[in-house]
């Protein structure tokens, strides 16, 4: 008779795997009906930055834009409204809850006007920003919107 030696468990040998108890599914993506071409509110959304570099620079006109928090006061009503009847308006969700809402409003060289008395009641906040064609400007608060409200003047 011969004799059977056990087996030594070979070290790079694969570990063996029990099969699958289910088969799961192919389908991936949960919902079925998203439309493959993103909507123009969230071609809107898109930070600039990104936007540029995905679709080439817009031809869009020069525009100042002024981004600011909500804000406890009475004020804070009037500056919604104004910042509505801007040529473009946007209210930006951040955070991780969205917990935090900004709200940004963009002129035209033309409404200059609107954009002085929006500027007047949320300049005085220190989280506002002033945007020139979307980007934050060095000394935009200080030189650009001066320069812009003298050419109005």
């Amino acid at each position: 008779m011969s004799r059977v030696e056990p087996r030594v468990p070979d070290d790079n040998a694969p570990p063996s795997v029990d099969p699958p108890e289910y088969r799961p599914v192919e389908r991936f993506w949960p919902y079925l009906n998203l439309s493959e071409q993103p909507s123009e509110e969230e071609l809107a959304r898109l930070d600039p930055e990104l936007s540029e570099v995905l679709f080439g620079t817009p031809k869009r006109p020069f525009s100042l834009s002024i981004e600011f928090p909500a804000f406890d006061g009475p004020d804070f009503a009037k500056a919604i409204e104004m910042a509505r009847a801007s040529d473009e308006y946007l209210e930006l969700r951040r955070g991780s809850r969205d917990n935090e809402v900004r709200y940004r409003a963009r002129f035209y060289p033309q409404h200059a006007a609107r954009l002085r008395d929006l500027f007047e009641i949320v300049g005085r906040l220190d989280a506002s920003e002033v945007l020139i064609d979307d980007r934050p400007v060095p000394y935009a608060r200080e030189l650009w919107l001066p320069l812009v409200w003298f050419l109005i003047s």
